[in-house]
C-alpha cells in the first residue's frame, strides 16, 4: 500500500513524460510541415534564381 501512494505523490516521472510528449507533438508537426511545404519552398527558391539570374549582366 504504500508503493502506490509513493506513485501517486511522484510527478518526476509524469513531468518528463509530458515533456516527452511535447516535443514529439512539435516535432511532428515540424515534419508535417515540411512534407506539406518542402516543394513549394523548392520552387519558390528555383524561380527566384531564375529571376536573379536573368537579372545579372554576364561577362562582368
Amino acid at each position: 500500500m504504500n508503493f502506490i501512494a509513493n506513485l501517486i505523490k511522484e510527478e518526476d516521472g509524469v513531468t518528463a513524460i509530458e515533456y516527452a510528449l511535447i516535443a514529439s507533438l512539435i516535432a511532428g508537426v515540424i515534419i508535417a510541415a515540411v512534407s506539406l511545404l518542402g516543394g513549394n519552398i523548392s520552387t519558390l527558391f528555383n524561380t527566384l534564381a531564375a529571376r536573379i539570374s536573368a537579372k545579372t549582366p554576364t561577362g562582368a
